[in-house]
């Protein structure tokens, strides 16, 4: 592919995401992680696009998203080194021909890179999570019926009884933003109300943090700590909030920041 075409490809995956990693980048357009690199420091010359660890982001525009929630572009580069460790961990949690749910989350997005090598059957909310999965790898994907909201990357469907009623997993992975005594916290309500949703369809609740989401944020508790059977977070997680949650029996998993994970992206 030549440089043109190739420059075209990269704005393309920023248009539609806000964010291209190289990894996925390599698939898509043939080339080498050295030559994609060389094309993303010239749109960065260009003033097109930001580099960032492990690929390339959309300047954002200044413009906030619906209901004021972050924008998943913006918040998948923070602590981009820890949610992959984290999502490292937490793949590590299921064996090949589990059915799960991924919800919507720049957390559970980092799973992508170490699912696709398996084989499960994945129900996820999410449009970034599924189109991954379904161009690089062999895992079945469900997706739920609905409008897809651009700004958090997630579907939701208007109605109650819609297909996911009749779907049953071991594990559902979630993210939030944050983790307090009253429970899982979100910021935004639709985001929220997908989780509430999906929460009805699975034995156990796995939720991905990194220590950041122990400062008081958002107002809306999806559910209790009482809910909540793994949380899987960084080192970095407070002494006391760790307590907290194994006070509550829930599993804590801490996930070392691993550099050959974090240089893969």
């Amino acid at each position: 592919m030549r440089e043109n075409d190739r420059r075209t490809a990269i704005l393309a995956a920023l248009r539609a995401h806000g964010f291209a990693s190289v990894r996925d980048l390599m698939e898509t357009t043939g080339a080498s992680s050295a030559t994609l690199r060389r094309d993303m420091a010239r749109l960065e010359q260009d003033g097109l696009a930001r580099r960032v660890h492990g690929g390339i982001s959309a300047y954002e525009e200044g413009r906030p998203a619906v209901l004021g929630a972050p924008t998943f572009s913006s918040q998948r580069v923070k602590n981009a080194e820890a949610k992959r460790a984290i999502a490292s961990a937490a793949c590590d949690l299921v064996t090949d021909g589990e059915s799960i749910i991924i919800n919507g989350g720049t957390t559970t997005y980092a799973m992508v890179d170490f699912l696709r090598r398996r084989q499960l059957n994945i129900l996820t909310n999410s449009w970034p999570i599924a189109e991954a999965l379904i161009r690089g790898s062999e895992n079945r994907i469900t997706m739920p019926g609905g409008e897809v909201y651009r700004e958090q990357g997630i579907i939701l469907s208007p109605f109650e009884d819609d297909a996911i009623q009749n779907l049953h997993a071991t594990t559902m992975f979630m993210s939030a933003a944050a983790i307090t005594s009253l429970g899982i916290v979100e910021a935004d309500p639709l985001i929220a109300r997908a989780e509430a949703k999906l929460l009805k369809r699975a034995e156990r609740l796995v939720v991905l943090a990194d220590s950041s989401k122990f400062e008081p944020k958002g107002s809306l508790v999806v559910c209790p700590l009482s809910h909540v059977s793994v949380l899987v977070t960084d080192s970095g997680a407070p002494q006391a909030s760790i307590e907290m949650l194994q006070q509550a029996g829930i599993e804590v998993i801490l996930a070392p920041l691993d550099e050959r994970i974090a240089s893969a992206a």
